[in-house]
């Protein structure tokens, strides 16, 4: 559920007469998502998604957040693009929380990707790096290798419940990545959290992507090792290669991976991996039962993570050689 800061619909009549999108018609909760409190409003003028920012959100972030939106659309990519008030500002207040209006894109996400999709997505996400380059505003990412060890000092003690054995085997995983860590790949703007629910489609192509509240300044491929957990894995747990060689291939056909990204691509799909393990394990252990927020198992993740360890070559993941 995404609507932690309910609202009243003259409180958003108030809100609304600062934009120019006409009267309000209808509104109602989005409920998927986990971070902000979403709604989507039908007006005169259109339909738009109104984000209420939750306290997790660094306020001091939201002009990156909000300013990366405006630089890539202004490239032509697809993604939601923040609307302005009459005075030309783009951030507001709504229920006591910072508050932004952004243009709603058709579409939807996909439940059961193939192949072909994921070709888009790679695709998509290179035209991303690429769209990125030249953005003046810079956000470092809180969740890379500097900030994994931090996080699961807060999930520790508890660790063990979720299964025996784990803090020896991430302390392990800590030290091996922290010490092997790259620094000079190529670097810019990452999405960093580009899973299925933030990827449009129309039909069999990509219309848009959302939801860039992560997004950050960071390696390009490591970017590229979070969409292979997230897009080429079954609901079994197994690797699927076709779709691995899929994105790859789509990604290569924008921007070509470089030789020192192909061969640190199995350390940052372990580290990716680890990344989403921690997250996810902090709120497992956590999120109080009967809260609104579904929980999302940790385990999936230690699984992929457990799977990257086995990996030599990035051709294992369906990478192809470089002409």
């Amino acid at each position: 559920m995404a609507v932690y800061t309910d609202i009243t619909e003259d409180e958003l009549a108030v809100f609304l007469a600062d934009y120019d999108v006409g009267t309000l018609l209808s509104y109602k909760g989005i409920a998927e998502g986990v971070e902000n409190s979403n709604f989507l409003l039908h007006t005169t003028a259109g339909s738009f998604i109104l984000t209420l920012y939750e306290k997790r959100v660094d306020r001091r972030d939201l002009p990156f957040f909000l300013g990366l939106m405006e630089h890539l659309a202004g490239q032509g990519l697809n993604c939601p693009l923040p609307i302005r008030k009459r005075d030309d500002g783009v951030l507001s207040e709504l229920a006591g929380r910072p508050a932004a209006m952004i243009s709603f894109l058709e579409g939807m996400w996909l439940r059961r990707p193939r192949a072909e999709h994921c070709r888009e997505v790679g695709a998509a996400l290179a035209r991303m790096h690429v769209a990125g380059d030249g953005f003046e505003l810079g956000r470092a990412n809180a969740l890379s290798v500097s900030g994994w060890r931090p996080l699961w000092d807060m999930s520790r003690d508890r660790a063990e419940t979720v299964e025996p054995g784990l803090v020896a085997e991430i302390e392990r995983e800590l030290d091996s990545l922290e010490a092997s860590w790259p620094s000079n790949l190529p670097s810019g703007v990452i999405h960093a959290d580009l899973f299925p629910d933030n990827v449009f489609f129309l039909g069999d192509e990509v219309s848009g992507l959302i939801d860039f509240y992560f997004a950050c300044n960071d390696l390009l491929a490591y970017d590229v090792s979070i969409c292979l957990n997230a897009w080429c894995f079954e609901k079994d747990g197994s690797f699927n290669m076709t779709k691995g060689m899929a994105l790859l291939d789509g990604y290569d056909s924008v921007r070509k991976l470089t030789d020192a990204e192909r061969v640190a691509l199995p350390l940052l799909a372990r580290g990716s991996a680890l990344r989403f393990f921690l997250t996810r394990l902090y709120d497992w252990l956590t999120t109080p039962e009967g809260a609104l927020v579904v929980k999302k198992d940790p385990k999936e993740y230690l699984r992929r993570l457990r799977f990257h360890r086995q990996i030599k070559d990035a051709a294992e993941y369906g990478l192809r050689e470089t002409a």
